[in-house]
């Protein structure tokens, strides 16, 4: 067992561009620890990420704001504040905020991610 206090002391935000597209920042809530990475993920209104996958899966819990979410070959969810989302192992997907909100969300990821091309602004909801 380990206890962690708030967030990962000593480290800082940082801008995540190379596998987003919009102005997003990530906040390490903890160091990785068994495989698991913990982040709060700030997305500027419209900001999202590349297609992705997770090793074994990903929960996202909408802390504020509005967002998307999509898994490949189907159509995108709207996602809010309180909404808890399970993404299953491999399963390929984006993530991001509404384009009238800021979205903040807490990434819990298991496993390697893996990028892929951003997604496309005519497949991202304009509403």
């Amino acid at each position: 067992m380990k206890v962690f206090h708030g967030r990962s002391e000593g480290v800082l935000s940082e801008q995540r561009d190379a596998t987003f597209t919009g102005a997003v920042w990530a906040d390490p809530i903890m160091p990785t620890t068994d495989n698991v990475t913990l982040n709060n993920v700030f997305f500027s209104p419209g900001a999202r990420t590349h297609w992705h996958t997770h090793e074994q899966g990903q929960v996202l819990h909408v802390l504020a704001g509005k967002g998307w979410i999509c898994q490949e070959g189907q159509a995108p969810q709207a996602i809010r504040s309180g909404d808890v989302v399970w993404i299953g192992p491999h399963e390929r997907h984006w993530h991001g905020a509404a384009q009238g909100s800021y979205m903040i969300h807490m990434a819990t990821s298991i496993g390697k991610t893996l990028w892929a091309e951003p997604v496309a602004d005519p497949d991202y909801p304009q509403q």
